[in-house]
């Protein structure tokens, strides 16, 4: 009974976060001001640091099969942007990099560049389809993939700039990894009692 009452809100949750998210993409690619505020906050490699980690409790919430807590890790993880202030001092290359990448969101989007963006919510769906299948070895595939892709393509379009995600990158990898793996060993193990 429990059980059923969870799924039924679960889905519900999971409604709300999609159309958060909906609602937060429409307002950031419609409003200029509010796309220029949250980018300026975006300057803050805190959150840098930070969005990798997302990709933990996603593929938490996938292997519980909690729609909710996908979403809502999704939602998380688009708005933590935004979550930091403005950043007093901002080093060229990331200025750069960050110009590039606004430029290239708010630019023309032709058929290869919605092509090479579909990567990330195939990405995402791959890792989540990992962990709801209990599959550790495909799901930290596709999240060394999520990482090294970001990596090129940071360094494809922002040249020397691009370079500046690489710490950041590979921190929240390492985390990643580490934490998926010890944690899916721990629910694994769990399971088996």
């Amino acid at each position: 009974m429990r059980n059923v009452q969870f799924r039924r809100y679960d889905k519900m949750l999971a409604l709300t976060f999609v159309v958060l998210t909906l609602l937060f993409l429409v307002l950031a690619f419609t409003n200029k001001n509010f796309f220029d505020w949250a980018y300026e906050r975006h300057q803050n490699q805190l959150s840098w640091y930070l969005r990798p980690l997302f990709l933990i409790p996603f593929c938490y919430f996938a292997y519980k099969r909690s729609w909710a807590g996908i979403f809502g890790t999704v939602f998380l993880l688009l708005t933590s942007m935004f979550w930091f202030p403005k950043p007093e001092v901002v080093s060229d290359q990331v200025k750069q990099f960050l110009e590039m990448e606004k430029e290239y969101l708010s630019g023309d989007w032709g058929g290869a560049k919605i092509l090479m963006s579909l990567l990330v919510p195939i990405s995402f769906t791959a890792l989540g389809v990992a962990f709801w299948k209990r599959s550790l070895w495909f799901g930290l595939s596709v999240v060394v993939f999520m990482a090294v892709a970001k990596m090129i393509w940071s360094v494809a379009f922002g040249g020397e700039a691009g370079k500046s995600i690489f710490i950041p990158a590979i921190i929240g990898l390492v985390i990643c990894v580490g934490f998926i793996y010890l944690g899916f060993r721990k629910l694994e193990k769990k399971n088996k009692w």
